[in-house]
């Protein structure tokens, strides 16, 4: 009579599956990708609405000079690309594997 492996042992392979999709899936993403990511994470972490010029205020119009990015002191969201730095790229990467 064939043993069945215990349920344990299958949850920590299906656990071990998951893991090497998620880093395959993230080894994949482009820099630009990352960067894109970075500014959205950024953007998202802003408790108002108006974190960057191009966002819309609640009455439709652009935040613009608004904007908490525009503005010296408090919040500094990160609002473009060429913002990102590498160090950011990487703690990202290690952030989500």
């Amino acid at each position: 009579m064939k043993k069945r492996p215990s349920l344990m042992v299958l949850c920590a392979v299906c656990c071990l599956f998951a893991a090497d999709i998620a880093m395959a899936k993230n080894s994949s993403v482009s820099s630009e990708q990352v960067k894109e990511n970075v500014i959205a994470e950024s953007i998202a972490s802003y408790p108002g609405v108006c974190a960057c010029p191009f966002n819309q205020a609640r009455n439709g119009s652009a935040c613009g000079r608004r904007s908490a990015w525009s503005k010296a002191g408090g919040y500094a969201p990160i609002c473009y690309k060429n913002e990102v730095t590498d160090e950011m790229v990487k703690q990202w990467r290690e952030n989500n594997s």
